[in-house]
């Protein structure tokens, strides 16, 4: 392990015990306490894409934005769900903005192959302002249009 302080240290499915909880997820789904969310469903970004992971976060803010992109990406009003987790197995940073999009994990983003148990509901959590969704839904077309929204899954 690395000695300096507040040197990141990445999560790997062989080292995660270092970080701990509690977790989110953000969704357009309604959930239960003890619903578990498992790989082999649908991705809420990626049309035809079967997800082989799921999806977590340490951060409320992260998953707020999962929440809403994922109802506003499948044409709904509402304003979707955050959800405390409990991963079920290791875990590790999602390749899909550590250090690709952002460097380090700022978004303390992670995915799991193995299920993610519900131990909660966030219910008053804070959303993005309607400008600032649609500017993220722009950001997300363009990339698209280049070529660039590539998931690693």
């Amino acid at each position: 392990m690395d000695e300096t302080p507040g040197a990141r240290v990445p999560v790997t499915y062989e080292h995660c015990a270092h970080v701990s909880g509690p977790f989110f997820h953000g969704t357009k789904a309604v959930l239960a306490v003890g619903d578990e969310l498992v790989a082999g469903h649908g991705s809420n970004f990626e049309t035809g894409r079967t997800s082989n992971n799921v999806y977590f976060t340490a951060l409320q803010e992260t998953a707020a934005w999962g929440a809403e992109l994922a109802t506003a990406l499948a044409g709904l009003e509402e304003r979707g769900h955050v959800y405390v987790v409990e991963p079920q197995g290791p875990f590790e940073d999602d390749p899909n903005v550590t250090d690709k999009r952002f460097p380090g994990n700022p978004t303390q983003s992670y995915r799991s192959r193995h299920p993610v148990r519900v131990v909660g509901e966030v219910a008053d959590w804070e959303g993005h302002d309607p400008d600032t969704v649609t500017g993220m839904l722009d950001s997300l077309a363009r990339l698209r249009e280049q070529g660039l929204a590539v998931i690693e899954d």
